[in-house]
């Protein structure tokens, strides 16, 4: 899962969506990547509270024995917010979080999965490029909002998969108008994009528009994620949607 710019919600419908394919009886692991600023843990309310006083790689230990993902709400979580406390900077240079991520991925015990989903940080930078080099990646989905700055900067992202020979596999567009509380009117948030510059005039599939509703803010804050707090809303059933055409492209 990835997106040009931050702020487009991108965890929180990394994470939606690691439920929604949950629900259909699939095992689901989550990677948090976004090692600088990770959000994922706070979603699901796992925050770690005390400072890591000395932070450093873990070893592996002496045979097949390695660190097991942790487990909340049937899917399987592994992020660096877990390794420090929510507060504490990760200040490493390049070469370690390298070494980092490799850890993160082959050095955690998730199980025997039928869905990994990688939730990178946004941009291009090293992080993306230490997943992609590491991680056997069946494809990407890429996440905007209707911004043109959002549009724009995925369309870098896009270029740098496809430099990498990762298909992607379509975009989810995120924070797509809400319906007015008085008199449930579309509303649109953001001024249109212009068709020359929109990520979907490349031909680049729209696989769902999730609407902005500020329950799933409050889902987020709560560490209970919109799927379990507000299973019946119009997001949860987007998420949803989202799932199935995922599920139907990676199958075709």
């Amino acid at each position: 899962m990835a997106s040009g710019k931050g702020g487009v919600g991108k965890s929180t419908v990394s994470l939606n969506l690691a439920l929604a394919l949950a629900e259909t009886g699939a095992s689901v692991g989550l990677l948090d990547a976004d090692i600088y600023g990770p959000d994922i843990a706070a979603l699901v309310g796992l925050t770690r509270r005390t400072p890591a006083e000395r932070l450093s790689l873990w070893q592996r230990a002496s045979g097949n024995l390695r660190e097991p993902a942790l487990e909340r709400f049937g899917i399987r979580l592994m992020s660096t917010q877990f390794l420090v406390a929510e507060d504490q900077a990760l200040a490493w240079s390049a070469d370690l979080i390298e070494l980092l991520v490799m850890r993160l991925v082959h050095d955690i015990d998730w199980g025997n999965l039928d869905w990994f989903i990688v939730d990178l940080p946004p941009g291009t930078a090293d992080v993306q490029q230490h997943v992609v080099r590491h991680v056997p990646l069946t494809g990407a989905l890429v996440v905007v909002t209707p911004q043109d700055t959002a549009h724009l900067d995925a369309k870098k992202v896009i270029a740098m998969f496809e430099r990498s020979s990762v298909p992607v596999l379509g975009g989810v567009e995120n924070m797509a108008g809400m319906s007015c509380p008085s008199c449930a009117c579309a509303i649109e948030l953001f001024p249109s994009v212009a068709d020359d510059r929109s990520l979907w005039a490349t031909g680049l599939e729209r696989l769902a528009s999730i609407p902005f509703d500020p329950v799933v803010s409050a889902a987020g804050d709560s560490g209970r994620p919109l799927l379990l707090s507000h299973p019946d809303s119009g997001g949860a059933t987007s998420f949803r949607s989202l799932a199935g055409a995922l599920l139907a492209r990676v199958s075709a």
